[in-house]
């Protein structure tokens, strides 16, 4: 049993699955479902489809390298089939994934981090752009003060 791989979005796809489209010049392309073939068909690129892995990875969403994706690459040498080996296997399977997702966890939580500093600095700007709108004196001298010490931080 082998899983391909999606030509246009890089998704799983499993045995009885997709389907596969053979060029003139004997070039195989398989996809899992016609939603992909389509796209494919229209000649879009998936580094401009927003719900693809490939546009994912050019925008830093998702990790590009890692050591661990080398283990999900295809490999055409047939193995005899061994107990011990099939044993090793799932076991070192089941510890690549566990390193795998520690690795995309902390990604996304660097990631997280640090859209929120932009987020807050964008509402910052914003709010000393706009602070003729506050109505509350109170409110409006302590958003002033920061204002003031935060620019006096920066240029020291």
């Amino acid at each position: 049993m082998r899983i391909e791989k999606c030509y246009f979005c890089s998704s799983n796809i499993y045995p009885g699955h997709g389907m596969m489209f053979a060029r003139n010049d004997c070039k195989v392309f398989k996809f899992c479902r016609s939603k992909c073939f389509k796209n494919f068909k229209m000649k879009r690129n998936p580094r401009k489809v927003r719900w693809t892995k490939a546009y994912r990875h050019a925008m830093g969403k998702e990790m590009t390298v890692d050591s661990t994706f080398e283990f999900e690459k295809r490999r055409n040498v047939p193995v005899r089939y061994n107990r011990n080996t099939v044993v090793e296997t799932v076991g070192a399977i089941q510890k690549v994934n566990e390193i795998r997702e520690a690795r995309q966890k902390r990604f996304w939580e660097n990631r997280v981090r640090k859209a929120q500093v932009r987020h807050k600095d964008a509402n910052e700007r914003e709010i000393e752009k706009n602070i003729h709108l506050i109505d509350d004196p109170s409110l409006k001298d302590t958003i002033a003060l920061k204002l003031t010490n935060r620019m006096n931080v920066d240029t020291n």
